[in-house]
């Protein structure tokens, strides 16, 4: 495991990388971090990712200004579909591809604000698979998701603001043709595959809008890697 700062076209992009055991190479996901940016929960998500196989980085999006600013640029950029951070993402993504230790086939998974980024990332950015956990869907959302690469997603069923979210997805992937694995866990709020420690995330646990279930979050892993290893690995 290791820290390295990836060059971006509008800055370097410090990232945690953690490597599989054995030889390589292997192929690569890039790993997008909840709102609370880069914590121990970010590098324990690529921490399992590498234990699966995958050669993983998780790049830290909100190290270039204050935390709100960077906050305040995801949310706009994900909106319009473009800006800084679309760019730092596909810097990761190329400083991946390009590393001999990847076979040049990458990944994204993205948690909660970055969720729904990964579903935008899984047209037209160099994505072999992305993975969605409890992110909000894109507005036109059928155009969104038309020419997707494959789309594993998990939601939880006790998500107030995100009901109904999984059928939509399924649908709308269906229809586009897309290879997915949609699944809704009804045990599940908000956030069920993450730990944090913060004063923020104890209090929405406290008032059931999130919090780690560990039953979800293990089926959810497995799930993952068993899309990641169909079309990603083999690929």
């Amino acid at each position: 495991m290791s820290e390295v700062s990836i060059p971006g076209s509008r800055g370097d992009v410090p990232a945690y990388v953690a490597q599989p055991e054995g030889d390589g190479p292997w192929p690569g996901v890039v790993v997008l971090h909840d709102v609370f940016g880069m914590t121990d929960d970010l590098r324990g998500q690529a921490d399992w990712l590498a234990s699966a196989g995958f050669l993983s980085v998780a790049p830290d999006l909100l190290s270039w200004s204050s935390k709100a600013m960077c906050i305040w640029t995801v949310f706009k950029d994900l909106r319009a579909r473009r800006g800084r951070s679309f760019d730092d993402v596909d810097a990761v993504r190329r400083w991946l591809e390009g590393e001999p230790r990847c076979t040049g086939r990458v990944g994204v998974v993205g948690f909660c604000m970055t969720g729904g980024f990964a579903l935008l990332l899984a047209r037209g950015h160099g994505f072999a698979v992305s993975a969605d956990n409890y992110g909000n869907l894109p507005a036109n959302l059928d155009e969104a998701v038309q020419g997707a690469c494959p789309v594993v997603a998990s939601y939880g069923a006790r998500d107030r603001q995100l009901r109904g979210a999984a059928a939509r997805l399924e649908r709308a992937l269906e229809k586009a043709g897309v290879p997915h694995d949609v699944k809704e866990y009804p045990g599940a709020a908000h956030g069920f595959m993450n730990r944090h420690a913060n004063s923020m995330w104890r209090l929405m646990e406290r008032m059931g809008a999130a919090g780690y279930v560990d039953d979800a979050a293990q089926d959810a892993r497995r799930r993952i890697v068993a899309f990641f290893e169909e079309h990603l690995a083999a690929g």
